[in-house]
C-alpha cells in the first residue's frame, strides 16, 4: 500500500513519519473480534527500534503476538521484520512492505494482536497486519528527510565563534540550507555541519571563499535531516 498523492523521492530524499524522533502515533484496528494495536514511532537506531518492541511486549504481556518491522538509515540499509509466532510471512513482511512502499526510513512499527477467537487465515492475517500499519502511517502523516553529509571543520578557539555565526542559517548560492550540528572542543574547536550529499562540493567552495582558503571540511559521516520547505 502507498499513500495517494505522494511523489516518489530520489535516493537522497526519503520520507519519515511526521513526528519528532522517539514520537509517533498509536492506532487500533479490529478484524473479526481480533484487536490489532499498532505503535508507529520515528527512531534513529536499531537499539531504539528494538526497545519500542520490548516496551510493547512488556506493556501488553497478555497478548499473543507482538509483530514488528523497522527501516533505518540511508537507502533503508537496515530493514528487519518479525512474525512473532504468526504463520511465516503473514505479519512482519507485510508490515515491512507497507513501510518500504511508502518510502519511509527511520521508523518502527509494532502490531500487538489480541486473538478474538476467529481464525483469519493466512490471507486475512496479511491484510489485517498490512491495514493496521497503513492506517498508522496515514494517521501520522509524512515529512521529507534529506540524506546529508556531516562535515567537520577545525578552527582556532579565537575564530570559532565568528565561524559558527557565519554558518548558522547560511544558505548556499543554490538555495541549499546549511545545518550546524554542534561544536566540540579539543586541542582545537571543531564545528560540524550537515549539508545535502548533492551539495557537498558547493559547500566546500563556499567555505573556501568564506575563509580565504584557510579552512577545510572533512566528511565524518551521514544522517537524514528534516527537509525545510
Amino acid at each position: 500500500m502507498s499513500l495517494a498523492g505522494v511523489s516518489v523521492p530520489g535516493n537522497d530524499v526519503k520520507l519519515t513519519i511526521d513526528s519528532d524522533v522517539d514520537d509517533g502515533v498509536d492506532v487500533e484496528l479490529e478484524v473479526k473480534r481480533s484487536r490489532f494495536l499498532t505503535r508507529l514511532r520515528r527512531v534513529t537506531s536499531e537499539e531504539t527500534a528494538r526497545a519500542v518492541v520490548d516496551e510493547r511486549r512488556s506493556r501488553f504481556f497478555d497478548a499473543r503476538h507482538h509483530c514488528s518491522a523497522f527501516v533505518l538509515g540511508a537507502e533503508g540499509r537496515a530493514a528487519r521484520s518479525s512474525d512473532d509466532g504468526e504463520p511465516a510471512g503473514t505479519a512482519g513482511v507485510p508490515m515491512l512492505n507497507v513501510l518500504t512502499s511508502n518510502h519511509l526510513t527511520d521508523v518502527v512499527a509494532v502490531v500487538t494482536r489480541y486473538f478474538g477467537g476467529i481464525k483469519l487465515g493466512a490471507g486475512g492475517l496479511v491484510r489485517a497486519y498490512s491495514e493496521a500499519v497503513a492506517h498508522a502511517v496515514a494517521t501520522a502523516g509524512t515529512r521529507r528527510v534529506e540524506l546529508c553529509t556531516l562535515l567537520g571543520i577545525d578552527a582556532d578557539f579565537a575564530n570559532i565563534g565568528t565561524l559558527e555565526n557565519s554558518l548558522r542559517g547560511a544558505v548556499l548560492p543554490s538555495g541549499v540550507n546549511v545545518t550546524v550540528e554542534g561544536v566540540a572542543w579539543g586541542d582545537r574547536a571543531r564545528i560540524t555541519v550537515a549539508v545535502p550529499v548533492t551539495a557537498t562540493g558547493e559547500f566546500n567552495s563556499f567555505l573556501s571563499a568564506l575563509s580565504a582558503g584557510s579552512l577545510t571540511a572533512h566528511p565524518t559521516g551521514q544522517r537524514w535531516v528534516d527537509r525545510l520547505g
